[in-house]
């Protein structure tokens, strides 16, 4: 099977993840800044990551639902150049130096309304532009890309703000996004069957909302009709929460306890490494029962949880850190194969939207019950719970039939070219 990156369509849509990736990784530390800069409070802080977090969640479902009823890539350009404008919004809001808040959180709400329209596409696009042999090396592609973009990012945002500003940083993401609709316009990507749209509003006899409905409907009955994908997702979606709990207390400790902001800066590095090291793994690896030795690899993360309850020396820390993110890089490429090749592609996107959902609203969680409990009882309790339920929950999918039982699916072999129609004499 050819390399995927030997396609013409899978090197633009890779090209145009790259760019959108890197703009995104630039952002989160350029935005922090400049409403600190503005306010001075971090309760704004928090209202403008909320603004960008909500609308994100409440309409990843329909999102899945357009990008099954519509061409995915065609979804993917419109939700591009939506975020194009949202950033350029807030960059020129940045630049004219006089940021007003409402403004900044008016652009991160339409920015998270267009990531929720565009996550679902991701999967349907990958599966529409590469055939199925080679999805394993693809996903590992678009999952290296997303650790080396965790690592420039940050870099790219720091750079900017201290030697131009924060604006400039989201005039970079800007420009990603219009770089990543002009490649993902000129990519082909094949088109998965429509839902039977029968009852949709626009059929004779249609109520309004009842095709979306069903369609709602039927992609969450693909989700549980399969045991080994509903329970891998309440292992991950405590993962994510565990994760936020972990990145919400982890910087204090590593101040107070660890040796300082260096400490936290090297296990936040060398986390991003072995998330790429998952990445590049995952491409060679291909275990016999992927979701199996997945999730078993994410339970690890519960030793770098446990090492911060107990404030172990730094190194133990971040290697443990860094073990663990190598668990996560390899699992999001063999997942990724595995509901590409086991989904009907017509319903792909909407299954995808929910693992997005419950991944994604797993994380506010863990960002505000941690503090919460650790005013309460200290930072070692909540850490040391986040420990047991990762572990818990992650080990605990072994004990589930179709975890145990699921292969890796064959991809069906390419269909021949038909035979030429020979010319009319």
């Amino acid at each position: 099977m050819a390399h995927p990156l030997r396609g013409r369509d899978f090197r633009l849509l890779f090209s145009a993840r790259v760019l959108s990736l890197t703009g995104d990784a630039a952002v989160p530390a350029a935005l922090a800044l400049a409403v600190l800069r503005a306010t001075g409070s971090t309760s704004a802080l928090a209202l403008v990551l909320g603004c960008a977090m909500v609308p994100r969640l409440l309409l990843l479902p329909l999102g899945g639902v357009l990008a099954d009823r519509l061409n995915a890539r065609t979804v993917a350009v419109a939700t591009d150049l939506a975020g194009c404008g949202a950033q350029l919004f807030a960059a020129l809001e940045l630049l004219g130096g006089h940021p007003r808040l409402w403004h900044l959180a008016v652009a991160q709400a339409v920015g998270g309304a267009a990531s929720a329209f565009q996550t679902p596409t991701i999967s349907p696009m990958i599966t529409g532009t590469v055939e199925a042999g080679a999805l394993h090396r693809a996903n590992a592609l678009i999952g290296t890309a997303n650790g080396a973009t965790r690592l420039a990012g940050p870099a790219i945002a720091g750079t900017l703000v201290l030697t131009a500003g924060p604006g400039w940083t989201f005039l970079l993401d800007s420009a990603s996004f219009a770089a990543s609709a002009a490649l993902l316009a000129l990519a082909r990507v094949r088109r998965a069957p429509a839902p039977d749209s029968s009852d949709s509003p626009d059929s004779p006899g249609g109520e309004p909302g009842r095709g979306m409905l069903r369609d709602l409907a039927e992609g969450w009955t693909e989700v549980r009709s399969r045991d080994w994908y509903w329970t891998s997702l309440i292992a991950h979606a405590i993962w994510n929460g565990a994760s936020a709990v972990l990145l919400t207390l982890g910087p204090a400790i590593a101040v107070d306890r660890l040796g300082g902001e260096g400490a936290w800066v090297a296990t936040v590095q060398v986390g991003a490494v072995g998330l790429v090291a998952g990445a590049l793994l995952a491409a060679r690896v291909r275990p016999h029962r992927p979701v199996l030795v997945a999730n078993l690899g994410l339970a690890v993360f519960a030793l770098p949880l446990a090492l911060l309850a107990v404030a172990a020396p730094a190194p133990l820390v971040i290697a443990a850190y860094g073990l663990a993110l190598t668990g996560l890089g390899v699992l999001n490429p063999t997942w990724e194969t595995v509901v590409q090749l086991t989904v009907p592609r017509r319903s792909l996107a909407r299954v995808t939207s929910y693992d997005w959902l419950l991944s994604l609203g797993a994380a506010p969680l863990g960002y505000a019950l941690a503090p919460l409990a650790a005013s309460a009882w200290g930072t070692s309790v909540p850490l040391m719970i986040s420990a047991v339920l990762v572990g818990g929950s992650c080990l605990g999918t072994a004990a589930v039939p179709g975890v145990r039982a699921l292969t890796m699916p064959k991809a069906p072999e390419p269909e021949p070219e038909p035979d030429p129609v020979p010319a009319a004499l």
